[in-house]
């Protein structure tokens, strides 16, 4: 895993320049590119021209802790497919019936982002070689859930890529895939915008211009 020092990324395009560099270097071969919508895309989009793939989506999203929906206790695919912080939910005592109702009510979410974001059906994955794209990794909550859906759907290997990581989080996520490729994993990690210089909340309506490639 590469542990590169330079400075932070000046937006999510540029970091995807970067990160299709890095992989081209180090010849990694893909079939396709999955990007993290809505963050996800800038940066999906120059990664999959540099390596001259298609470009398409892995929707997913986080589970909320009750009364802190941004504190992620979990996260749920498109499919259904879900990942749940155990260790979290048991030391805070999250009631089982949340779970349950929070997981079918972002696994619809997931869903229906998935339908406005795409025209047609997903693409195939079984037997290709696949790289997941986001714009960074905190947690890693929907990362993993998205990494549960494309492993159920049998790709031959699976790649995760991404600019910037917290060193938790990448050492978790290491174990679930062939490859991790990550630009820079800051020991003082805070959160993935402090190391843009701009880091803009991306639209619906802009990330999907990204499918276009626009």
């Amino acid at each position: 895993m590469a542990r590169n020092r330079s400075p932070t990324f000046e937006n999510r395009q540029t970091a995807g320049r970067r990160l299709g560099e890095a992989l081209r270097e180090r010849d990694i071969a893909v079939d396709i590119v999955l990007a993290i919508p809505r963050g996800g895309l800038p940066v999906g989009r120059p990664v999959a021209d540099a390596l001259e793939v298609p470009l398409d989506i892995a929707v997913a999203k986080k589970i909320g802790a009750p009364n802190n929906p941004e504190y992620a206790i979990g996260a749920v695919a498109a499919d259904g497919s879900v990942w749940l912080n155990t260790d979290v939910i048991e030391r805070r005592e999250v009631p089982r019936d949340y779970v349950a109702s929070t997981r079918a009510e972002m696994a619809d979410a997931a869903r229906q982002k998935a339908q406005r974001y795409r025209d047609s059906e997903s693409s195939p994955l079984t037997g290709k070689r696949v790289c997941l794209v986001d714009d960074g990794v905190a947690t890693g909550a929907t990362a993993r859930a998205c990494i549960e859906q494309i492993r159920q759907a049998g790709p031959e290997r699976l790649v995760l890529a991404v600019p910037v990581a917290s060193p938790r989080a990448i050492s978790d996520l290491e174990a679930l895939v062939d490859e991790v490729v990550c630009l820079e994993v800051p020991s003082a990690f805070r959160a993935v915008g402090q190391y843009y210089e701009q880091f803009d909340q991306v639209s619906d309506e802009d990330a999907m211009s990204y499918l276009d490639g626009e």
